[in-house]
């Protein structure tokens, strides 16, 4: 029996990584994501788990097995009509022969209600080499909350909704050494998807933060697997 979790595609990979190399992959994933994005021109943001990561160092969390990602509605219509099922190859660092990543709309993208719960996710930039993947989503006008008093209301079809000015304009920063960008109302978003703990707790998961080295290091006390 095959060894996955829901974070692999299974078109490519007969198994999930050993765990000591998955931030690897990850970070080679968010890489060259937000690489090929900013040389097409497409607005993308990290949000969710990843966002938190970012707010503790920019960088992943070492027990990370994702990454979020958002888009305009613009963008995954722009993306949907001139860069579907796109191979992207890079040469990386200490990778013989480098990976290639697709860029893979879901058709049903389309499809704008919350109830298409079978279609959460618009689309996934994959690394074609170990099945990991980006979950994107696409944040689009909520327009039944805009006829009924909100006017600048925003949903996605994972049922999360914003206010505009929860996301926009967005702001700059980094992540894993990357440019990237932030949702503006960042410390509100976390809080309330979170709560305030999770900006506060510096252990979690058999991991502690060090406030020297800003860095996520083993717990000592603790002994886990991951």
């Amino acid at each position: 029996m095959l060894s996955f979790n829901d974070h692999y595609d299974r078109r490519y990979a007969k198994s999930s990584l050993p765990d000591t190399e998955v931030i690897s992959y990850l970070s080679d994933l968010i890489k060259t994501y937000l690489t090929t994005m900013n040389a097409i021109g497409a607005e993308t943001w990290i949000m969710h788990g990843s966002l938190l990561a970012w707010w503790w160092n920019q960088k992943l969390f070492p027990w990370d097995d994702d990454i979020d990602m958002q888009i305009s509605e613009a963008t995954i219509h722009f993306l949907a009509d001139y860069y579907n099922m796109t191979e992207h190859h890079f040469d990386l660092p200490n990778v013989d022969g480098g990976r290639t990543y697709l860029l893979e709309i879901n058709p049903n993208y389309v499809v704008k209600s919350e109830r298409d719960t079978l279609n959460k996710i618009d689309a996934r930039w994959i690394d074609m080499s170990s099945g990991l993947f980006i979950d994107i989503t696409a944040v689009r006008k909520d327009e039944n909350r805009r006829l009924n008093g909100r006017p600048r209301a925003l949903v996605c079809k994972d049922k999360h909704d914003y206010d505009e000015s929860d996301i926009f304009p967005l702001r700059d920063s980094l992540f894993e050494g990357i440019p990237v960008k932030i949702p503006y109302a960042y410390t509100f978003l976390l809080e309330e998807e979170y709560g305030l703990r999770a900006l506060t707790q510096t252990s979690f998961n058999g991991y502690i933060f060090d406030e020297q080295t800003k860095i996520w290091v083993r717990d000592p006390k603790m002994h886990t697997f991951n």
